[in-house]
């Protein structure tokens, strides 16, 4: 007997960070992440709630390792 498995496409995981641990993270200070995301220069915050905002882990990380590979070259 032969059994049939549906696949489905492996959905990534990543969560969501708050300002310390993006500060934390990046080394940089809360009036820094925000006017670099004025600039474009760092990745958005995600809105969750009147008052409260987050990162993606990952956008943050790939961010990171976007400065290390400029500071290589």
């Amino acid at each position: 007997m032969q059994l049939v498995h549906e696949t489905r496409p492996a959905i990534p995981r990543d969560r969501l960070i708050r300002m310390h641990e993006v500060e934390r993270l990046s080394g940089l200070g809360k009036s820094s992440i925000y006017e670099l995301m004025r600039a474009g220069k760092f990745p958005k915050s995600i809105r969750l709630h009147a008052r409260m905002v987050a990162w993606p882990e990952t956008a943050v990380l790939a961010w990171i390792q976007g400065r290390i590979q400029e500071g290589q070259q």
